[in-house]
């Protein structure tokens, strides 16, 4: 009868443990889907302020709108394709590099660049591209912990029974040079 009790209590806490583990790596994956969330919040906050930025910038460069359209396409494009981690990458990564043309161009009309409401905008589109990237490593953070742990053993064995799988970093295009290169002013 000891002997029975020994493996009884030997189940109930494996399936403590097995339970324990399993609401971990849930608890970790709503953690992930949690931080994508906090960036589509914040590339829907600039999404949201590029029209205003744009018909500020239109009264005073009329003549720029090369620029002005390679804003007004990435900005579409954030939210007209899949959004597929890559997709989202690529598509940021063009917006940002186009919005740091922008600034940029700002520079050649000092009118402009005194602008209140312009000032503010850019102040804004600033702070809010620290907030986009303050959530990206937040996601990359809880997306380390979360392939870290289900790939440890023993949570590997019950992450690949139910199904948890890696999730993605968010890292900019390979190919998009926009975003990894400083601007180029010439006057």
């Amino acid at each position: 009868m000891g002997l029975a009790v020994v493996v009884i209590i030997l189940l109930v806490v494996v399936v403590l443990y097995v339970i324990g583990l399993y609401n971990t790596l849930v608890r970790m994956r709503n953690c992930v889907k949690e931080a994508w969330s906090d960036i589509e919040v914040q590339l829907k906050r600039r999404f949201d302020l590029i029209p205003n930025v744009l018909a500020t910038v239109k009264g005073y460069a009329k003549h720029e709108s090369e620029t002005l359209e390679k804003i007004v396409a990435a900005r579409n494009a954030m939210f007209n394709q899949p959004h597929t981690m890559q997709d989202v990458a690529k598509a940021e990564g063009e917006l940002s590099g186009a919005l740091k043309s922008l600034f940029a161009l700002s520079e050649a009309y000092p009118d402009l660049k005194a602008n209140t409401n312009f000032l503010e905008l850019q102040r804004e589109l600033r702070d809010t591209e620290d907030k986009i990237q303050a959530a990206r490593r937040f996601y990359n953070g809880n997306v380390l912990s979360y392939n870290t742990k289900i790939q440890q053993f023993p949570a590997n064995v019950i992450a690949g029974r139910f199904g948890f799988t890696q999730e993605q970093l968010f890292e900019l295009a390979a190919d998009e040079k926009a975003a990894r290169n400083p601007v180029k002013v010439e006057f």
